[in-house]
Order: C-alpha cells, then structure tokens, then sequence
C-alpha cells in the first residue's frame, strides 16, 4: 500500500520540521513549502491526499490558495491553520470547505488526529462498527430465541439496521455476511411471530399491540393535532425504516428529532390496502362495506387509491375533529413544484397531509428498466439513489421551508419493500392478482407450508370477492412465479424490490415526529 502524501504550506515550515519528521517518522510522505504559489505548483505535479495550509502567509494567503485548490481539485480535503482567533477568518475558511481547522501552535498530536479524522475516518468507523456488531450478535441471537412481543422486535429491527448502515463503512465482508445471515434468522422468527399474533391484534385480544395501520392516525397523529402547532404529515410511499435513517442527518439541520418510531403495517402491505386503511382509519373490508364509493376492488378499472382525501375527512369526523386539512399527492416533479411554490398557502390549515409517490415509484422502475438496476445493484445502492432523489427534491425544499414556521413535522409511510430471491410457485387461473408478495382468488394451488394462507378474508378483514376466495403471502425473501415460463420469471424478478407480503422491511415502518429547530 503506498504511503499517504501530504503537501503542507506555511512561511514558517522551517520551524516546524519536528511535525514533518515525527509524521515521516509514521508513514506519511510529507512535501513542505514556504508559500501558496509554491504549493499551488506542486499540487499539479503530484498525487496528495491531503492539503495542510497556514492562513497568514505573505504573498498569497491561505485563504486565496485554498479557493484556488478548490477550482481543480474540489474534493481535495483541506486543513487551514491560523494564528487568530477571529470569527470572521473562521467563517470565510469554513465556508471555502475546508476539511479542518486548527489553531497555532499546533501539536503533533493534532496533526495526526485530524490525518486520522480525514483520511482514515472510514477505515476507523468501519472497525468500530464491526467490533461493536461482534459484541451485539450473541445479544441479538440470544433475544431471536427468547419470548418477543412487538416492542422488542421494534428494537432488535432498529438494531439491525443501524449495524447494516455502518457495517457499509468496512471492507470486512466476513461480518457483512454474518449480519444478512443473522437478518434472515431475524426475518424468518419474525414472519412466525406476526402471524402468531396478527388476529388477537385485530381483534384487540391481548394486553397490548402495536399501533397498526389503520390505528395510526387515531393513536399518533390526533395527539398532535391538540397542541395549537400546524401539523404536516408527510407519507412518502414505500419509505423503508433504513432510508429514513439515511435521509436523517439532511433532516436533522433544519428540524430536531422528537420521536423515532416504528408502526406496524397491515395485510397486504400494498398501497390500496394499507393506505387507505391509514387514511380511513379501518381495516379494507370496513372501507368497503361503510363507504363503497370509496373503495375500488382490483379486478376494477382505476385509482384504487384516489379518496384518500375523502377518507381522510371522514375519519376526522367521526372522531369529532372539526379541524381545516388540506391533501396533496405528488407524482411527477412538476406537481412537486407547484406545491412547493403554494406551501405558504397551506399554512392556514391545522392539519396537511402530502403523499409522496417517488420512493414506491423508484423499486417499480427497479425492476423494469435495466438501467435503474444498475445504478441500484444492491441495498447500499438503492438507498444512495433514494438519498440523491431526496436531496433534490422538492420534498426537501418543503422541509426547509417549515423549519422556520413552528410546525410539527411527522415523516411516514403504509408499507415498506424487500429484496426478493427465492421463487415460491403457485397455481392461479387468470383472475388471479399479479403482485409478487401476495395472491388471491378462488383457485390457487400451492405449498401450504411455503406461504401464510388466509382462508377466511373476513375474518382478517380483507375483501371476499366470491364465496371461494383466499389469500396467501409470501414470507422473508420468497415471490409468486407460476409454473409456466418458470425459469424465466424467476430470473427476471429475483434480487427486484417488492411488497406486499410479510418481513420486517415491509411490515415495520417508520413513523417519525418532528419539531423546529
């Protein structure tokens, strides 16, 4: 491995030659000059990892050298040193983009903190986060075979997903392996708990449950509505609980973390179930029975989510709240936009709910266009596409906007998604649904043992479309593919994001409050 190189600038560097020899003494190849146009020459000769200038240099400052460096060599880490003290240098260096700042007389040990903090930042995250998961594996595995309410799974699911984001940061792919090993187990324990206790949820048969879909808003979101503050709701389909914890730290300049929770989703974990059981305040079968206008069947043309809005208001008026809402749902930029440049606008209103489509729209396009599986080949990929969308988006731009407006902010979704790659097959005739994770009609033959099967949809609260109907989800990784065109089926759909079924990505959602900072 060859050795990190170092240009380091200062009037004075003949007084410091104990830094450089105590550096070169560690490893580092260290190349020391007396100005800026000096550095300015050698840093489009040779190959730096890292830049040390000192601010007040004759000739051409620090400051002037640094925004130099900057044009040609933008990612080029930084470290500005400086005898003063005074904010405005502070402010101008900062705002140049610099990777450090310290002050003289420097250390040795300060130079090599901030090498460390610079250079091997990554490397270093990357140990601890491994030797911090080798401690957690025995607990975690120790927890999966123990008694598990829904608590505890909230717990053990964030546990595995922070590991899973800073495991990203080590080139040990030994423990990388170890945690999906562990996550499957976790996956599979779970799946046998959720359909061990999903009817007694339903049916309110146990001391606690957790807050379910169609539960949501009663138990989170009216709470809120007391405090005199505009809430927003923003639900952004599909929003898995790791790229929330992806996108947080962008949140986290404009609003303060409140409340980092978890709800449960409903069966099928899709759109048109549990979406409009969130908006309703029902489960499906309810929806259909009490507001028929409001709810369309699959096998019938259209939206099966287009009175969510109308939902919505009939939720709150049932439960006396006479409260003034607005609804917005974005699909495409230039609806953004426009929302964006009316969202003073919707500050009059106590209570804005904006849906956006862009997350469930992005594992769609996943798996149909060639090109977007390349760009998101794995999860560390699709979760870095999902952060570049949000950073440009006008999500984002709506977020800005109300970190200065003292509203409550809460961050949702209906369903989360999995990475399939394990083929189930099932036999269905042609009036059978066609989504991957879920199946119903009154024909379908399968391996009982392979699925959840729901015999009886009313008593789940599902729709029975014929007297013969019933449903069947896939569990963990596995997806639906028929008998027909077996092979290729399977080929075409294994390692593509789906939901509908039952596992923890797509069960376990994020529900998060915020407040302004």
């Amino acid at each position: 491995m060859s050795k990190i190189k170092i240009l380091w600038a200062d009037d004075e560097i003949d007084l410091l030659k104990p830094h450089v020899i105590f550096l070169e003494e560690r490893g580092y190849d260290v190349d020391a000059v007396n100005s800026g146009d000096e550095a300015l020459d050698l840093i489009n000769e040779n190959n730096y990892d890292i830049v040390f200038l000192d601010e007040q240099m004759p000739g051409l400052s620090g400051i002037e050298t640094l925004e130099s460096m900057k044009i040609d060599f933008p990612n080029m880490p930084i470290v500005m040193i400086t005898k003063s003290e005074e904010e405005s240098i502070m402010e101008s260096a900062i705002g140049s983009n610099i990777a450090d700042y310290l002050i003289k007389p420097v250390k040795p040990s300060q130079i090599l903190l901030s090498l460390k903090r610079n250079l091997e930042n990554r490397k270093l995250a990357g140990e601890k986060a491994t030797m911090t998961y080798q401690q957690q594996f025995r607990e975690i595995s120790m927890k999966l075979s123990d008694r598990i309410d829904h608590d505890d799974w909230i717990n053990i699911y964030k546990k595995l997903v922070r590991y899973e984001l800073d495991l990203e940061k080590s080139n040990d792919e030994g423990i990388i392996e170890v945690l999906s090993m562990q996550k499957n187990e976790a996956n599979n324990t779970f799946c046998r708990f959720y359909e061990d206790n999903y009817l007694d949820w339903l049916y309110g048969n146990t001391e606690t449950k957790p807050v379910l879909s169609h539960t949501m808003i009663r138990e989170k979101v009216f709470p809120e509505l007391e405090g005199g503050r505009k809430v927003f709701m923003l639900l952004v389909d599909n929003l898995r609980y790791d790229q929330w914890k992806a996108i947080q730290p962008m949140i986290e300049r404009y609003f303060r973390v409140q409340d980092d929770d978890i709800v449960y989703s409903i069966l099928p974990t899709t759109t048109q179930y549990a979406r409009n059981a969130i908006f309703s305040g029902m489960m499906p079968n309810e929806i259909r029975k009490r507001y028929p206008q409001f709810w369309k069947d699959e096998d019938e043309e259209g939206s099966k989510n287009q009175f969510e809005h109308e939902l919505l208001e009939a939720q709150l008026k049932r439960f006396g709240k006479n409260i003034k809402t607005s609804y917005n749902k974005v699909l495409n930029q230039n609806t953004g936009k426009k929302l964006y440049e009316n969202i003073a606008n919707l500050m009059q209103n106590d209570f804005n709910v904006i849906v956006y489509n862009f997350v469930d729209m992005l594992s769609h396009a996943r798996t149909e266009m060639e090109i977007i599986r390349e760009l998101a080949d794995d999860e560390p990929a699709y979760r870095s596409l999902m952060m570049s969308w949000f950073e440009h988006s006008s999500l984002f731009d709506i977020i800005k906007y109300l970190s200065d407006k003292n509203v409550k902010l809460i961050i949702t979704t209906d369903h989360g998604s999995i990475r399939v790659s394990d083929p189930v097959k099932i036999v269905g005739d042609r009036s059978v649904n066609t989504n991957l994770r879920y199946k119903f009609g009154k024909s379908l033959a399968y391996n009982h043992k392979e699925v959840f099967e729901v015999k009886e949809p009313e008593k789940y609260f599902l729709p029975r479309i014929n007297v013969s109907t019933r449903y069947v989800f896939a569990r963990t990784t596995n997806f639906f593919a028929y008998p027909n065109n077996y092979n290729y089926y399977a080929k075409y759909y294994r390692d593509t994001f789906q939901h509908g079924g039952i596992s923890m990505e797509e069960i376990l959602t994020p529900f998060i409050k915020l407040t302004s900072r």
